[in-house]
């Protein structure tokens, strides 16, 4: 019954409290490195609770592997490594009784779960730690904790819900290249949920966006960051300024960069032949022009637009 998508998703209407937080998700995911983004309140740690589980969508399925979520949530579960956005210890518990303790509650016998224990805190870089108390612990001591009882019973799939939160700059990219090896050289899928751009760029290979309980956006990063809009780097002979009244005239974003480029964005629709043309129409010539890619937080911009029908937000944070 496995499937070679990580994560299917169709018709996923979810309500809490008679509001309705996921709107009609539809989309496929296959195995390796995942982002989940949106602003806070899009409805990313709903959409992971309810892959899990724990919510009962009112409409519509979820599977993980192949497994129905709302049906198979025992054997979902046991594929499925969770690392919360909150601190998750027992006071009074060392890390190694901690984490093999979850070990345990996953299904593991006794001596294996200790044994993993111990290796898992050695990977996240606790090895030294691993007889102090968990309250003991700094926070980014504690995120690495999330992540090593996340990963004690030998999950398939990983669920990261903000794991760089509180951490400084040294510690989010240690953290960051933590996730990085589990997804590329563990076997381990990994669906990364974050508000930070940065951080599932780093790490992702590709992303579904989420905004207002609504998908705005899936697919691989380098194919959106294509898609997504025609960005050119262009710069006109002399002066540039009837090219750019042209260009105006005919509703085409256009906008200065440094050292005398201009920035010109293409619907899809368009081809270079527009350029060209506003050139001819304004007597200059075009001396240089070149396809840009989009930034991740460009194709964000766009998906938030194209779903709310505005300007896009300044939720996401670079």
């Amino acid at each position: 019954m496995e499937s070679t998508s990580a994560l299917q998703i169709e018709n996923l209407t979810v309500q809490l409290a008679s509001k309705t937080v996921l709107q009609e998700i539809s989309v496929t995911m296959p195995r390796g490195a995942i982002g989940l983004l949106g602003p806070n309140g899009a409805g990313k740690s709903t959409l992971l609770k309810t892959v899990m589980g724990f919510i009962p969508p009112v409409k519509g399925t979820a599977l993980v592997f192949g497994y129905n979520c709302a049906k198979q949530g025992a054997e979902v579960r046991q594929m499925i490594g969770y690392m919360p956005e909150e601190d998750t210890y027992i006071p009074g518990m060392s890390a190694v009784e901690f984490v093999s303790y979850c070990g345990l509650l996953c299904g593991l016998p006794p001596k294996e779960a200790m044994l993993r224990a111990h290796q898992v805190l050695h990977y996240c870089g606790l090895g030294e730690a691993r007889y102090r108390k968990v309250e003991t612990y700094s926070t980014g001591m504690r995120q690495r904790i999330k992540l090593a009882q996340a990963l004690v019973h030998d999950p398939d799939l990983l669920f990261l819900d903000e794991p760089t939160n509180g951490l400084d700059p040294l510690g989010r990219k240690a953290m960051l290249e933590l996730i990085s090896d589990v997804a590329h050289n563990k076997g381990i899928s990994v669906i990364l949920s974050s508000h930070l751009l940065p951080d599932v760029e780093m790490v992702c290979d590709h992303v579904m966006v989420l905004f207002q309980g609504k998908l705005a956006t899936s697919g691989r990063i380098q194919d959106l960051k294509q898609l997504a809009q025609k960005s050119y780097e262009v710069r006109i002979k002399g002066d540039a300024e009837p090219f750019v009244n042209v260009i105006r005239e005919r509703g085409i974003a256009i906008s200065p960069k440094r050292d005398g480029f201009l920035r010109i964005l293409l619907t899809e629709n368009m081809e270079t032949d527009t350029l060209f043309e506003a050139a001819r129409d304004s007597g200059t010539q075009i001396r240089h022009i070149t396809r840009e890619e989009m930034t991740l937080k460009e194709v964000f911009a766009a998906a938030i637009q194209s779903t709310n029908g505005e300007p896009a937000p300044g939720h996401a944070e670079t």
